[in-house]
């Protein structure tokens, strides 16, 4: 049994598509980082993405916590083109593929982005890779949105749009637990 406590970054306040650019994270609310470093097991492992908001987070809420290097994989989506505007724009060049995209999301990607199947993949692989190699341990992965909520999809067998439902709050906490040959799902979006 590997249990991972997924960890959404501390917020960036953009009001934009940010997927690869890598803006800082506000952990100016300590008291909120606190309850989430206390909230955490104080035996796992903490993992991040490579991005420096989830890096940064990391590092607030280590404590004593042993680190692993940071994994590239566990990027938020690749936006392509999309990277850095707001919804608006992007509906005001193309309305058709924008919404298909978060209405249906699956094979249809962004310009030059990546697809959330794609995200998906490259994700499980990391996941995957991270319980082979840590199995029985508590895994803190500091990473995004997207990468959290391909977890959840994967962990309660729903479709992409069922899981793109849940709301992931900066500095939340989503619980999944791997048993070998199955998923459990504890608190998703939980706010220590």
């Amino acid at each position: 049994m590997t249990r991972l406590h997924l960890v959404r970054h501390g917020p960036t306040h953009a009001k934009t598509m940010v997927g690869w650019s890598d803006l800082p994270a506000d952990l100016s609310d300590t008291a909120a980082v606190a309850r989430l470093h206390d909230h955490l097991p104080p035996e796992s492992l903490v993992i991040s993405s490579d991005l420096s908001r989830a890096v940064d987070t990391a590092s607030a809420i280590q404590g004593a916590r042993a680190r692993l290097p940071h994994h590239p994989d566990l990027r938020e989506i690749n936006f392509g083109t999309w990277e850095l505007r707001g919804f608006k724009d992007i509906e005001a060049d193309d309305p058709e593929l924008a919404f298909a995209y978060w209405d249906n999301p699956g094979d249809v990607r962004p310009p030059e982005g990546e697809s959330w199947n794609e995200v998906r993949a490259r994700v499980d692989t990391v996941v995957d890779a991270l319980i082979t190699q840590h199995t029985g341990q508590d895994l803190v992965v500091v990473a995004h949105f997207g990468v959290i909520l391909t977890q959840v999809q994967r962990a309660l067998d729903v479709t992409a749009r069922e899981a793109f439902s849940h709301k992931i709050d900066n500095l939340s906490v989503t619980e999944l637990t791997h048993h070998g040959d199955g998923w459990s799902v504890g608190r998703i979006n939980h706010l220590p």
